[in-house]
């Protein structure tokens, strides 16, 4: 089975992921999603710590990066193919799905486009603790674009870390107190015009809430692929 929910922050918002191992929903054949922001920003002795907390989980964790992630790290992984589509394997149980790509998983077509803009940018370093790949490239967008092509822009599900532009206005005044639009946004809302999917589900806004058009944004709840938020 697979399940899916929102960022983690490394073990800021594990407690999420204990408490659902705990009651035994999910054992070594099941999935669960996470859309964005896993890693944390390091340092990479951090970041492996993180790892070793994740990797005693009962299931496989895939993830889409966000915008709080080490990417130097994470970027240190070959890509390989998996699923359909390009992976990391971080860990045995902690794999990343690449921006862009389109995997099969239990019969479930999933799309995924990780990254995003942080807000809280100008308190960061450049290359120490912010990276310019957070944002989506051009590149990212033409090969997702690509891909979806491949597809006719038919998906079941559809994992990222941010949400089309249009979506931003459904949320609560509290996760996007500003309202602005980055380049990831926009280039969201392409896909969302002219894709055809079940459920859209998506992180970064530390919020839980069902949106119109079969979107859904996450940060506590952990749901099965396919669910509303009750």
């Amino acid at each position: 089975m697979i399940f899916v929910t929102g960022d983690t922050h490394g073990v800021t918002d594990f407690l999420k992921l204990k408490e659902f191992a705990e009651i035994g929903a999910a054992g070594k054949e099941d999935y669960l999603i996470i859309c964005g922001d896993v890693l944390g920003v390091g340092p990479d002795d951090r970041t492996e710590r993180i790892l070793s907390v994740y990797e005693k989980l009962p299931f496989t964790v895939l993830f889409v990066d966000g915008n709080h992630e080490n990417y130097p790290y994470l970027n240190s992984f070959p890509v390989i193919e998996k699923f359909g589509g390009k992976v990391r394997v971080l860990r045995e149980n902690v794999i990343h799905l690449c921006r862009g790509e389109i995997f099969e998983i239990e019969g479930n077509k999933i799309f995924t486009f990780g990254g995003a803009t942080s807000i809280d940018r100008i308190y960061r370093t450049e290359n120490v603790n912010l990276w310019a790949e957070e944002t989506p490239s051009q590149a990212d967008y033409e090969n997702a674009l690509q891909n979806l092509e491949n597809h006719n822009f038919t998906v079941d599900y559809v994992i990222t870390h941010s949400c089309d532009e249009k979506g931003l206005y459904y949320l609560p005044r509290e996760a996007v107190s500003d309202r602005k639009t980055y380049l990831e946004n926009v280039m969201m809302r392409n896909f969302f015009e002219k894709l055809s999917f079940k459920k859209w589900y998506f992180g970064h806004f530390h919020t839980d809430k069902n949106l119109p058009d079969g979107r859904v944004a996450l940060y506590n709840k952990i749901i099965p692929l396919g669910a509303e938020i009750i």
